[in-house]
């Protein structure tokens, strides 16, 4: 656990990175490169690990190897796109660099091929590359639970036609309340679309949440963001029953 920074309401990190790599150096040099830079990192050692990360947990860019344990990166990136429907951009970082081996890469469903070795900074162009193209795929969607709305291209939220004015941190954890809704989202998962695995001290989540409330709901007489106990937070509408059972409270 690391000590709150005052600027963690200000500005979530840049890019939130899934790299499946079972080379231990290789990962470690990844992390120390782009940390240091303010991205997240997660990492899996193998394939089956690797595509349950992808597919349970909010990242921006997929950085796959190609020979790994339980399931190389051609079937991950199969199942990826055909069974779960995943768009999350995936840049293959493998030493094959035979023709036949990029085609094969590109058909199974890949973004982007480098191959090994490589240099750091073309890795990360190429990544800010490939999640400027996946932001451009997503100009014009659109957000929307009752009156609220969040444009994901211009990330603008509104309220009944108001503009709300909201902190990085909050619009993050509003578009993951959003893209959950009716269902809950849990605290881990909130916590980890700002934090990765290494959330502050304190219940800064609880403060965040207490800020987005504040805009969604507070001048509004019908309130979208209900509390679960124990678990996280839904943003759906509700009747009156059902905001008792779900132990509702206006604090966070």
């Amino acid at each position: 656990m690391r000590t709150p920074s005052p600027l963690d309401h200000l500005e979530p990190p840049r890019m939130r990175l899934l790299v499946i790599e079972d080379n231990r150096n290789m990962v470690a040099n990844l992390f120390d490169y782009f940390e240091v830079r303010g991205h997240i990192l997660d990492a899996a050692p193998d394939g089956i690990t690797g595509l349950h990360l992808a597919t349970t947990q909010p990242y921006d860019v997929l950085v796959l190897d190609w020979t790994m344990p339980r399931m190389d990166g051609p079937e991950v990136l199969r199942r990826l796109r055909e069974q779960h429907q995943c768009e999350l951009p995936v840049i293959m970082l493998t030493a094959r660099d035979a023709l036949p081996d990029k085609i094969a890469g590109f058909r199974a469903g890949a973004d982007d091929y480098l191959t090994k070795p490589f240099a750091l900074p073309e890795l990360e162009v190429r990544i800010e590359a490939l999640l400027a193209r996946a932001h451009g795929r997503r100009r014009g969607k659109l957000l929307q639970v009752a009156d609220l709305r969040l444009d994901l291209a211009t990330l603008e939220a509104t309220r009944a036609g108001q503009v709300l004015h909201l902190y990085p941190a909050c619009r993050k954890l509003l578009e993951v309340l959003m893209q959950a809704s009716p269902a809950a989202a849990t605290r881990q998962r909130l916590e980890q679309s700002l934090w990765g695995d290494d959330p502050p001290d304190g219940d800064m989540l609880r403060s965040h949440i207490y800020e987005l409330r504040r805009s969604v709901d507070g001048p509004f007489a019908q309130k979208l963001i209900h509390t679960l106990p124990r678990l996280g937070y839904r943003l759906a509408v509700l009747d009156v029953a059902s905001e008792q059972v779900t132990g509702d409270c206006s604090d966070g």
